[in-house]
């Protein structure tokens, strides 16, 4: 169903004589390692597996060169923003599907759309908008700003394409699977958001999991808002390191008499946390980690949005979702 481009991948192996071949996989990708790992021999490469966890470009494996002469990153676009290493190539796992099912689906959609996708299907976003238009709606796409590839793209920290449009539209219509990268829009644009799976044919809204969610990051600042202490999290991983707005966040808090300490780490996950004993968090790398993995976490562990609240340069009312832009 995914498109994982033997013959793209094979001419560029071939064509730039790389004889060792690092290869990077998304958690549902890794199924298929093994044909993957084929299609390189085939080309004349060793394949390398890189093990360990990947969620987006921005934590694409920069140190390959420890093992290979190129990497291979599947599932995810490049992100212009973090700029082109020649030797890396993304392969975006396209989805080999169609929309014709969203006509089943029109009659709950108000008349200005802006229309959304994960990488995986922004490729149906011109057959979408076209749908949209025959019913006599009006349909938006927008670009993103420099880490979003392609007009209409959302990742899960960025929902820029959406928010350059939220004042055009009453309803955005998202193509793809699962709360991970809809949420991303819902979060930062607080408009009603509907998403279309192409591959099942069907619609919900996310309404009820956004309302569930924000509803614990409120708790989560309520409870942060009495700790004394603070960890700030600096991530290691190229597209998340935001040393800047660790060293901002952390002033800010010092200032309002917390004491704060800074730690470096490449996976944030509440084993690594559990050595700092401090009374709370903020997290500078993905916000995703904090908002959709809160429950994992024994202490509160915040963004830097919210964290800007307990800091009392923020009001509650101005909650806004911590997309790291560029």
């Amino acid at each position: 169903m995914f498109d994982l481009e033997p013959e793209r991948v094979t001419a560029w192996i071939k064509s730039n004589g790389y004889s060792k071949v690092a290869v990077q996989l998304p958690e549902g990708l890794k199924v298929r390692s093994s044909e993957i790992s084929d299609t390189l021999r085939s080309a004349g490469a060793i394949p390398i597996l890189i093990g360990r966890p990947c969620y987006g470009a921005c934590d694409y494996y920069d140190g390959y060169g420890e093992f290979a002469d190129a990497l291979i990153h599947y599932g995810h676009s490049a992100i212009p923003s973090m700029g082109e290493d020649p030797n890396v190539l993304f392969v975006e796992a396209r989805a080999e599907v169609g929309a014709d099912a969203l006509r089943n689906h029109l009659d709950g959609l108000p008349s200005k759309i802006g229309v959304l996708a994960s990488v995986q299907y922004i490729g149906l976003i011109d057959a979408v908008t076209e749908i949209l238009e025959e019913s006599e709606r009006t349909a938006f796409v927008s670009p993103g700003d420099s880490r979003i590839k392609y007009p209409g793209q959302v990742l899960g920290c960025n929902c820029s394409a959406a928010e350059n449009i939220r004042d055009c539209v009453d309803a955005f219509l998202f193509l793809g699977e699962g709360d991970f990268h809809p949420l991303a829009a819902a979060f930062g644009t607080d408009i009603p958001l509907f998403v279309y799976n192409p591959v099942t044919g069907s619609m919900r809204s996310v309404e009820n999991t956004r309302e569930r969610i924000l509803r614990k990051r409120f708790a989560s600042i309520t409870i942060a808002s009495e700790a004394e202490s603070f960890t700030v999290i600096v991530c290691s991983k190229k597209g998340q390191k935001r040393i800047a707005e660790a060293e901002r966040i952390s002033a800010l808090l010092e200032k309002a008499g917390k004491k704060v300490y800074t730690v470096v780490l490449e996976e944030i996950t509440p084993e690594a946390l559990s050595h700092y004993r401090t009374d709370a968090f903020v997290n500078t790398a993905c916000p995703r980690i904090s908002m959709d993995e809160s429950s994992r976490f024994v202490k509160p562990i915040l963004t830097v949005t919210e964290a800007e609240i307990v800091a009392g340069i923020r009001k509650w009312e101005d909650y806004e979702f911590d997309s790291i832009r560029n």
